[in-house]
């Protein structure tokens, strides 16, 4: 049996970890291929706020899901302490026995190679497969192959693989700041997101794709898009982080198309307290239902989750995020209500007027058309008349 091996971190498994596992997969036909995360690299620190030894494993198995016959092993999580590679590959032969072991690794890692743990006993028990990068020298890698099969004897080969150029250690470094949504495997990016870890944020345009093929009706993509642009508008008026507003925005509609007794199987799902009059008012509910959907999803924090969930009722001493996303859904551009106009200059000028006045508005007209108001939006409005006047 010849079983080929492809260790490593994966502090993300980006795509260019999945390109070398399928290069090494198709070139070596061996009739195993595992990809073995380590417990605890030997020769580097793992990140303070990514996922655990577990939850790298986890994140493994949907990255390498497209590679035919892979397997995605524990071996190294099972043990304690450092994973030394040639501890692994003792006892997989240990377990396999008359196994021929093929080690598939980086042109890095053969240059350091003679600094590995038991280094002599993995060039006489296992075959190296060596993947180039594409800016060093060739022949400097063939004459440093031809040395180490000299020296101690190594079967080395050279695979034929045209990298994509990705770094785990940068990733980590752009997914804080809106970047990298291209560099990982989709779904490792939308559990990284989910999870919000490396202190990740969703990329925006990667968040309206998600938000607008997979939860919004064609017809609310229009509001959606202008809600976020009034967002951001108002953001960068009232010095806000804009693109937390966007975030939210993009958000706040999420569970909109969902029928009522779908928003009541939410409610149930997320252990929702609902009162007499959301239960008469769907389009209220949604806004409990999206923000506890959008946390589940894309992880989204206090401020954003707030912002999502009191966007069509208010509360009383709203946070400004909140009013910002409450008032940009009222007034962004598509709205053509009479006094919307007054209501969009205003949030320019001063936004607890605007959101008072958006709320009386909003009272108005629902006890006009015999309607019950939501108790939340009584009691905002009640509380920001009592500011004014005070």
């Amino acid at each position: 049996m010849r079983i080929a091996v492809y260790g490593g971190s994966f502090d993300p498994p980006h795509r260019g970890h999945v390109e070398a596992a399928r290069v090494a997969a198709e070139t070596l036909g061996a009739d195993r291929f595992l990809i073995v995360p380590d417990r605890e690299a030997p020769h580097k620190e793992l990140s303070g706020d990514g996922p655990s030894p577990e939850e790298r494993l986890a994140l493994c198995r949907l990255a390498f899901a497209g590679i035919p016959g892979a397997e995605i092993s524990d071996v190294e999580l099972r043990r304690e302490g450092k994973s030394y590679t040639a501890d692994t590959a003792e006892q997989l032969l240990a377990e396999n026995p008359g196994a021929e072991l093929t080690l598939v690794l980086g042109e890095d890692m053969l240059r350091c190679f003679e600094d590995w743990y038991r280094y002599r006993f993995l060039l006489s028990n296992c075959e190296l497969a060596v993947l180039p990068r594409p800016e060093e020298d060739g022949d400097e890698l063939r004459a440093l192959c031809g040395r180490f099969e000299r020296q101690y004897g190594a079967r080395i080969r050279i695979l034929a693989f045209e990298p994509i150029e990705a770094s785990s250690r940068e990733i980590r470094g752009r997914l804080p700041r809106r970047l990298g949504a291209d560099e990982l495997p989709e779904a490792v990016y939308a559990e990284i997101i989910r999870r919000r870890w490396y202190g990740a944020q969703p990329e925006l345009s990667w968040l309206r794709e998600k938000v607008y093929e997979g939860y919004l009706k064609e017809s609310r993509i229009a509001h959606v898009a202008g809600c976020e642009a009034e967002a951001v508008k108002l953001a960068l008026r009232w010095g806000e982080d804009a693109e937390l507003a966007a975030e939210a925005a993009i958000l706040h509609d999420i569970t909109k198309k969902l029928k009522p007794q779908e928003q009541l199987n939410l409610c149930e799902k997320y252990a929702i307290i609902i009162n007499h009059a959301m239960l008469n008012a769907p389009e209220v509910i949604h806004a409990v239902t999206g923000a506890a959907m959008a946390r589940e999803l894309f992880g989204v924090n206090d401020e954003v989750y707030g912002a999502i969930r009191w966007h069509t009722t208010g509360r009383p001493d709203m946070t400004n995020l909140e009013k910002i996303v409450y008032l940009a859904d009222a007034v962004e551009p598509t709205r053509s209500y009479p006094s919307v106009e007054r209501l969009r200059s205003l949030a320019e000028e001063d936004l607890d007027a605007a959101l008072l006045e958006t709320m009386e508005r909003t009272l108005e007209r629902i006890r006009a058309l015999g309607g019950e108001p939501c108790p939340d939006t009584v009691e905002a409005a009640a509380w920001y008349a009592q500011r004014k006047n005070q």
